[in-house]
């Protein structure tokens, strides 16, 4: 009786979190005046339209392109700027050590409003506003610290001792780091690099205020859906729908990292 009452429990839980994605994919099958109008669980005049409209349009297409290239970038960054910096945490003691590791979070924990102004203002003057890049280096003031934050846990789980005898073996710094120790913390890797991607996909503010016409990503051209008809209610569904794509994907090639991420890492 009471793994019925469990069993029920938990098909009412699923049931309710994939509610919202099942409604908005039945509405990406729908046109504006159907969803307006009719209440069902089904369409009623099934239609490609939305998607057609979407992969045809420069305007939709080249939106997921330029969020694809400042995601991408800002992953790899964070990555590279991360991994000997969280080694330095892990591994040495020096003046203001905690201090610095505290600052860094403080980044992480200020709203990206504060630094919409000066990084606009930056951007403008040096000739970096509205490229994919200057979106990348303002998300890596939060990714980065988040970075350091995962990685210095699992790097601190890793015995001092295999450093010691690696460099007893006559091994090179930048040899023993990339050949030994980072498939060691290979699934800190994917975890972090799984955050990273995850906050700089779906970040609007500062992806929408510091672009404008060749490097919009996908989320600004999202809230730009209102014509003289109205809202296009059926474009947005759509066009919501394949902004999840990307981030399922990437869950599904990280999620035995995620596992131990979870167990072992500071998630």
């Amino acid at each position: 009786m009471r793994m019925k009452k469990r069993t029920v429990a938990l098909l009412c839980y699923l049931i309710f979190l994939l509610l919202p994605i099942y409604w908005l994919v039945n509405m990406s099958f729908k046109t504006t005046d159907e969803i307006l109008s009719v209440f069902n669980l089904l369409p009623e005049n099934f239609t490609w339209a939305n998607y057609a409209m979407i992969f045809t349009d420069p305007s939709w297409y080249t939106g997921y392109i330029n969020s694809m290239k400042y995601v991408a970038l800002n992953t790899i960054i964070s990555l590279t700027v991360a991994l000997p910096a969280a080694y330095g945490f892990s591994r040495y003691n020096f003046l203001g050590d905690k201090h610095m590791f505290f600052w860094l979070l403080t980044n992480k924990m200020a709203p990206p409003a504060v630094f919409l102004l000066p990084f606009f203002n930056f951007y403008q003057t040096v000739g970096l506003f509205d490229t994919s890049i200057a979106v990348a280096l303002a998300h890596c003031l939060f990714n980065v610290p988040l970075a350091v934050w995962i990685l210095e846990g699992f790097m601190s789980g890793v015995p001092k001792e295999i450093d010691e005898t690696a460099f007893i073996d006559g091994y090179s710094f930048p040899r023993f780091f990339t050949t030994i120790f980072i498939p060691l913390i290979r699934a800190g890797i994917g975890v972090t690099a799984f955050f990273c991607f995850m906050f700089s996909w779906v970040e609007l503010l500062l992806a929408r205020t510091l672009t404008a016409v060749n490097a919009k990503p996908i989320a600004a051209t999202m809230t730009r859906t209102v014509s003289a008809s109205g809202m296009d209610w059926g474009g947005l569904a759509a066009a919501g729908v394949l902004t999840m794509i990307p981030g399922a994907i990437v869950i599904w090639f990280v999620r035995n990292y995620m596992a131990k991420g979870f167990a072992l890492g500071r998630v």
